[in-house]
């Protein structure tokens, strides 16, 4: 029997000390077309169960006519031979670019009909709103690969008792391998998720009725390129594409309107058939084909779209805003001492975003820090789900449900952005083309370990596109911009995290309402450089929970 990639903290002290472990396998098939190899490990801290899921396309799929038209003329039509146990691979971020009339077609089959998907998407769209979220409610989806939970409470409550399963990964890692199933490339390395539960395998997949864990994620191969690790993951075909563009020709060549794009055109190319809702249906010829964003190889079925786009979080500006700022002036509420304490983070987070540079900003906090520039400093901030150049909330007049940030929230361009699909803003985050990312933080250690996307038995929302974010801290500058104690009083900043961790020695500046500290990644150390005023050293020692030396030239900042 080969050996096994264990990578668990609980169960690896046994195997290196006992040197002997009892293994049970079995193997269970089911109408969804799934294999599942279900591995249970005796250990002397107890049962470990791992899950290996292998997904393949079903003998039945619905079949593709080359001479055949690709019009449909409704939604219904186009699903209808769909069958249960397919992988579905699902356009859209939060409600932006989503195929809700497919998605609406796919429940009017109902459970008794089409039932154990997989569906495959950034998230899982708005609980009673639309997207996924629906199919979810119906109980059709059986196994959700995705990135981040959100808001969805239906989703969370059937996670935790075991009616649906729900494979976290990194968004940038599902956009990847996305792209690497429809360029027929099995597998590939990547940087993100290194040193997390991502390659441990241990984040949850499944609990039973009662809340306990029965499966958990798989642990990642790891290899060592150039003296950095990374993480092995595999391709994610899927069975069926559904995805939404603004206009398509009879022919399949389709245009996508700003982040509608997203994962629209990996999917497409990644599944045996895919399904694509228009806004606008012309004839062929009637695309410039220097406009088209997917050709028309890779659509099989052509419906129009009957619902219209929706935004998931609507933000606006009034016109005393003015025009020049970001989305901190929408959201700014003068005079509480706590406005006060994120405010003065803001202002020193400011101080890391150079003139022209290239950042990507956090939600909460780090939004803020635009509306500190000096006027007439640029810097062009990118947003993970397609924006290069994105601006503040719009007038009420001006809302586009096409153009959202990564919080899902309405947003505007700034004159020279661009917009492109998950694959390429992923490649300028995992390349190190972005100068400086700044994030929250749950925690974040006097090694620059971050952690802020899970608190075990309290949070899980997902890890969104984080762990990309911090997955080249050598090129892209990371900095933590949060509050210095959390809600209960506990200290953020510390010697090492408990939490889960979104990347480990990726930090290299704190900033807090109380100080600011430099971290040497390489040392494991940190040291405070400047403080708030009236705050004296002691008052950080009594609230950190980190050794930390201080700067010979302290500053106060300002």
């Amino acid at each position: 029997m080969a050996s096994l990639p264990l990578a668990s903290r609980h169960t690896a002290p046994a195997l290196l000390v006992a040197r002997q472990w009892a293994v049970s396998t079995s193997i269970a098939t089911r109408p969804s077309s799934r294999l599942s190899l279900r591995i249970r490990i005796q250990t002397g801290h107890g049962v470990r169960s791992l899950s290996y899921s292998k997904h393949w396309r079903s003998q039945s799929l619905p079949t593709v006519t080359r001479d055949d038209s690709k019009l449909y003329a409704n939604a219904d039509g186009a699903v209808a031979d769909i069958r249960s146990g397919s992988v579905i691979l699902s356009s859209g971020f939060g409600l932006c670019g989503v195929p809700e009339t497919l998605i609406e077609a796919i429940r009017r089959r109902g459970p008794e009909s089409l039932h154990s998907l997989t569906a495959v998407s950034n998230n899982a769209g708005a609980e009673g709103r639309g997207g996924l979220a629906l199919l979810i409610e119906s109980g059709q989806i059986d196994r959700m690969i995705m990135s981040h939970l959100g808001s969805n409470k239906i989703l969370e409550k059937k996670y935790l008792t075991g009616k649906i399963a729900v494979e976290l990964c990194p968004q940038g890692t599902i956009a990847e391998r996305i792209r690497a199933a429809g360029s027929g490339i099995p597998a590939f390395f990547t940087p993100t998720g290194g040193r997390t539960f991502i390659q441990q395998g241990e984040i949850p997949v499944r609990h039973d009725a009662d809340g306990n864990v029965v499966e958990y994620g798989k642990p990642r191969e790891t290899r060592i390129f150039n003296g950095r690790s990374f993480l092995m993951e595999t391709a994610l075909p899927g069975d069926v594409a559904i995805l939404r563009a603004w206009k398509v020709d009879k022919a399949g060549n389709c245009v996508f309107r700003y982040t509608a794009k997203g994962f629209a055109p990996l999917m497409a190319k990644a599944a045996k058939v895919a399904i694509v809702e228009a806004e606008n249906i012309v004839e062929v010829g009637e695309i410039d084909p220097n406009d088209v964003d997917l050709a028309g190889i890779f659509i099989d079925r052509i419906v129009p779209a009957t619902k219209p786009s929706q935004v998931e979080v609507l933000k606006t500006r009034s016109r005393d805003d003015g025009g020049d700022g970001n989305q901190a002036k929408a959201a700014k509420s003068g005079g509480s001492d706590a406005q006060e304490r994120r405010d003065r983070i803001a202002r020193r987070a400011a101080k890391e975003l150079k003139h022209g540079f290239y950042v990507n900003l956090g939600v909460g906090i780090p939004t803020l820090a635009p509306e500190f520039l000096p006027s007439g400093h640029q810097v062009w901030i990118q947003s993970e789900n397609g924006i290069l150049g994105m601006g503040p909330y719009p007038l009420p007049d001006e809302v586009d449900p096409d153009i959202v940030n990564a919080g899902k929230e309405s947003v505007t361009l700034v004159p020279g952005a661009a917009t492109f699909d998950s694959s390429e803003s992923f490649s300028m985050i995992r390349g190190g083309h972005v100068d400086v990312s700044i994030l929250g933080a749950l925690q974040v250690s006097a090694a620059g370990d971050l952690a802020n996307y899970m608190i075990p038995g309290k949070m899980f929302k997902g890890m969104g596109g984080a762990m990309d974010l911090v997955s080249n801290p050598n090129n892209t500058k990371i900095v933590v911009a949060t509050e210095h104690v959390a809600k209960d009083g506990s200290s953020k900043v510390v010697q090492s995290c408990s939490l889960p961790l979104t990347g480990a020695r990726v930090v290299s500046t704190i900033i807090t309402d109380l100080c600011v500290f430099e971290v040497d990644r390489k040392k494991g150390t940190l040291t405070l450089t400047e403080i708030a005023p009236g705050i004296d050293v002691e008052e950080v020692r009594r609230k950190t929970h980190a050794v930390f030396s201080v700067a010979d030239d302290l500053k106060t900042m300002e």
